[in-house]
């Protein structure tokens, strides 16, 4: 599956000039990052504030990914959504609060039995299976991802682009992924995000070297 997909529902943006749209969107997703970081800085080597994901911390990413832009910035939808380039169609807006807490018990459940991987491929998949948002969707799943895998792996995980912004950056595969695993949930509802994980691998890899590279120059360059 290539090429960006978008959102459609009925709610329309607060503001339209598409320069403005950019300015907003780029200051927000600084925010939402950090934000995200927040969330990792306060669980992460923290062993007596156990992680526990919940809807709340959902919407409120969201929140900062469409601050200003859109009316309905952190609230689930209330209508019905479709996305383009896509043969998904994501569940009824009645559906949506049950299926987000639904995600959330299974993070929660399979929080130890699971690996970092499979429980960020999860949230990534499903989110977007479940689009709860009129827009943001793929923002806000990628940075409750990144937020499950650093918190998972105890670590604020260093190193550029991040995850989030190498698939930002080359969304075919990650496209792709979701398509998969989409197909095998329609055909036989099981979880399969396996193509999802080596994707997460691969980046998380990357990621990390650069890191490495990165801190190995410095050392290089000291008198």
């Amino acid at each position: 599956m290539t090429g960006d997909r978008h959102s459609f529902t009925e709610a329309r943006d607060l503001i339209t000039d598409p320069d403005e749209i950019a300015r907003r969107e780029t200051e927000n997703g600084v925010r939402q990052f950090e934000q995200a970081l927040e969330i990792i800085r306060s669980h992460v080597k923290e062993p007596d504030r156990p992680f526990r994901l919940r809807p709340f911390l959902i919407l409120k990413l969201n929140e900062a990914a469409l601050h200003g832009i859109h009316p309905l910035a952190g609230t689930f939808r209330n209508t019905t959504i479709k996305i383009s380039k896509s043969r998904h169609v994501p569940p009824d807006p009645f559906m949506v609060s049950e299926e987000v807490s639904l995600l959330c018990d299974y993070i929660n459940e399979n929080w130890t039995g699971r690996t970092a991987l499979h429980l960020a491929a999860y949230v990534l998949w499903r989110l977007n299976w479940i689009h709860p948002f009129a827009d943001g969707n793929g923002r806000t799943s990628r940075a409750i991802s990144y937020v499950v895998m650093s918190i998972k792996l105890d670590s604020i995980l260093p190193g550029t682009p991040t995850i989030p912004e190498q698939i930002a950056a080359d969304k075919g595969p990650y496209y792709d992924a979701l398509e998969a695993a989409d197909a095998v949930w329609q055909e036989k509802t099981a979880v399969d995000v396996s193509l999802l994980e080596s994707m997460l691998e691969r980046m998380l890899a990357r990621q990390l070297v650069h890191a490495a590279n990165e801190a190995a120059g410095k050392r290089e360059g000291q008198p």
